[in-house]
């Protein structure tokens, strides 16, 4: 019997953990097709510093929300939100299941907990405010936004320029305090039914396949990449040089620190960004726990959870 729900699977987890080879595997298995959630893998030529699927995996599983972004260009996520239900449309009309995998929990929270409707935008306040701020300091602005938004401001505390400044351009533009648009915050998949899967693996096993993922993706010619991305005209404050291993790479092509430096930063910081991933993911609801080795038992529970 063929389900009567929208299903949509999500498979999440730390960097290097395992979740591209889990995900071509069970979509294999559920006539699946899997959508991209890693922030840095929707840009174009950005491919050995950020692992992405070789052409080989894709032969016969599509993959979506891949190399869909000019590395000039800032992809929210919003952005994420909206081209990702996109596809999921199409993978639902073709009769398939789609399979959202990655490990940027900003880009999961905005589908599963909605965006917050931030209110419009007025460049003419936001001059003003910004002028204002600029003569006179934060504290006045800090006070104002006390006194209009108490619940607001507590939340940002009294040095945070950007959301203290946005924060009263929403209330001088709508006469609404900011916090006041929390409430009508809703979930863009709250019609479907969603299968949320985390893969997790034990520390020291993780940091080391971190390391060596590190060190493949620089044996493989990260550098290279990079200096063609530069000589092509890619400006180094492009979003995605601020990824892991490209930030590094800028840094030794500049002569700051060495290849050997590189690959230890690079090896460093990833293991400490997939800590903070595990942290982040552990606060979300609704995951059931796997080790990437258990496909089986992944198998099963997306049976019995199919509606």
């Amino acid at each position: 019997m063929e389900p009567k729900s929208k299903n949509l699977i999500i498979i999440l987890g730390p960097t290097g953990v395992g979740k591209s080879r889990a995900s071509i595997r069970l979509a294999q298995l559920f006539q699946g097709e899997v959508i991209n959630c890693d922030s840095m893998q929707v840009y174009r030529s950005f491919d050995i510093g950020t692992d992405k699927v070789s052409q080989d995996q894709k032969k016969n599983v599509p993959h979506h929300l891949l190399d869909i972004v000019d590395p000039e260009i800032q992809f929210t996520a919003a952005d994420f939100v909206h081209t990702a239900l996109e596809a999921a449309s199409g993978i639902w009309d073709r009769g398939r299941l789609p399979m959202i995998t990655g490990g940027t929990g900003l880009y999961l929270k905005a589908l599963i907990d909605g965006l917050f409707p931030e209110g419009r935008h007025d460049p003419d306040i936001r001059r003003g405010l910004e002028q204002e701020a600029g003569a006179h300091g934060l504290e006045p602005l800090w006070e104002r936004l006390a006194q209009v938004d108490p619940v607001y401001a507590d939340k940002i505390g009294p040095r945070d320029r950007i959301r203290i400044i946005r924060a009263l351009e929403v209330y001088q533009a709508t006469g609404q305090p900011l916090s006041s648009h929390f409430p009508r915050t809703r979930s863009y998949v709250a019609d479907c039914n969603l299968i949320r899967i985390g893969l997790h693996r034990e520390r020291q096993d993780l940091y080391a396949r971190i390391n060596q993922r590190v060190e493949r993706m620089f044996a493989a010619g990260l550098i290279d990449e990079v200096r063609k991305l530069l000589a092509v005209g890619v400006g180094e404050d492009a979003p995605p040089f601020r990824a892991l291993g490209y930030k590094q790479v800028l840094r030794h092509l500049r002569q700051e620190i060495s290849q050997e430096e590189a690959i230890s930063q690079t090896q460093q910081d990833t293991r400490h960004y997939a800590k903070r991933q595990m942290t982040w993911f552990r606060k979300m609801e609704g995951i059931r726990w796997f080790s990437p080795e258990e496909l089986d038992n992944i198998e099963k529970h997306i049976r019995l959870s199919l509606r």
